[in-house]
């Protein structure tokens, strides 16, 4: 089984990132290249089905996890050919997202921005224009581009941090993983003075991801009760890969 695990932004991704590098060590490998959400979305797609030829015809070798910002169909096609287990943390869609403009605010580095961040910086972006932003709107749903909630075997909740944490030790994992806190930002004590109008408008707006957060509860109170039965499966369902775009636009692979 080798783990693939979606770093959705500002979801305490990196502290799991943190605690998944401590555990699998050499076997450990970091996918953060891609920089998908920057590039004009056919681009990205291209772009992610191109890497999943790749990676379908190369292989990943002795690598038992990989973590990072990616969109994870690039995998979907190797899962015909590996045990692969997607795993994924969420956040209150809203938290994240404010969350998100703030660390921007404080971790700002105009030598390694990336372009859609040196935009929001440069150009003073407001939290207003921001959250409401076409670029910025439902970033979970741009992300899974492709890839159907049901292929997760497990979605954290941030919220949870900690005893969804212990719950994926104990099911995917021969140890229990230690928690790690990292990328917090100091924009908490923020959030009670933003107009509830404004945060209404934000949450129509992204409703797509509110739906997918609102998902991820569900199943989580699933888990809770005791069925594991649930839609996430180790091993990722036949109908996930028929007919998908990974197999319509399958052509050779080639090294970049």
């Amino acid at each position: 089984m080798t783990i693939i695990s979606l770093h959705l932004p500002k979801t305490a991704g990196t502290s799991f990132k943190a605690s998944l590098a401590a555990h699998f060590g050499e076997h450990f490998k970091e996918d953060n290249n891609d920089q998908a959400i920057s590039q004009p979305v056919p681009q990205r797609c291209k772009a992610a089905l191109s890497a999943g030829m790749v990676i379908a015809e190369q292989g990943l070798d002795e690598v038992k996890c990989v973590h990072g910002h990616f969109l994870p169909v690039k995998y979907l096609l190797h899962g015909t050919q590996r045990d692969l287990t997607f795993v994924t943390w969420m956040r209150d869609p809203i938290a994240r997202l404010i969350s998100h403009y703030y660390y921007w605010q404080e971790s700002y580095d105009e030598k390694t921005a990336a372009p859609h961040h040196r935009q929001v910086i440069e150009e003073r972006w407001t939290l207003e224009q921001f959250c409401l932003s076409e670029k910025f709107r439902n970033i979970y749903t741009q992300y899974l581009w492709g890839f159907p909630l049901e292929n997760f075997a497990f979605i954290g909740i941030s919220e949870h941090y900690r005893d969804d944490i212990l719950e994926f030790s104990s099911r995917f994992l021969s140890a229990t993983l230690q928690p790690h806190h990292r990328n917090a930002t100091t924009y908490a004590n923020k959030r009670p003075h933003l107009d509830e109008t404004f945060l209404r408008k934000v949450r129509n707006f992204h409703a797509a991801d509110v739906q997918l957060y609102q998902r991820a509860l569900q199943w989580r109170q699933v888990r809770l009760r005791g069925d594991i039965g649930w839609q996430g499966n180790r091993k990722l369902p036949s109908r996930s890969i028929q007919n998908h775009p990974v197999r319509q636009n399958a052509h050779p692979a080639r090294k970049f």
